[in-house]
């Protein structure tokens, strides 16, 4: 991640956690429906891994923050972009895994010309 700013890099890491943590949650809720809590609380150690990651290349508004200060600022600074990665992951993955298929309840609707056609 040479050449990129702290801020873009704090992104693309909380993203990147976002999305594992979603794939984690989604595939353990097609065994357990309750599981993708398991997911969300994996969101309280974002800063772990955003410290993991990126080490000394923190934001310049993290810089100089230390122990519960700094971590309270990292998942404040990373809870919305957390939270639509690991959305979208977890559905994504949950969908896939239970074999969704769409039910059409009006034979003249969209989704069922669609279907019927192919």
């Amino acid at each position: 991640m040479r050449g990129l700013k702290p801020e873009n890099k704090f992104a693309l890491t909380v993203y990147l956690w976002g999305a594992i943590t979603g794939v984690i949650s989604g595939a353990l809720s097609v065994q357990n429906r309750a599981a993708w809590i398991l997911g969300a609380l994996m969101f309280l150690i974002t800063d772990v891994f955003v410290r993991a990651i990126l080490k000394d290349e923190l934001p310049e508004e993290l810089k100089g923050l230390e122990g519960k200060e700094l971590r309270g600022a990292i998942l404040r600074k990373a809870f919305w972009g957390w939270l639509l990665f690991w959305l979208y992951f977890t559905m994504l993955v949950y969908t896939v895994g239970i074999d969704f298929r769409p039910v059409p309840y009006n034979n003249q609707s969209l989704l069922a010309q669609m279907m019927n056609s192919t």
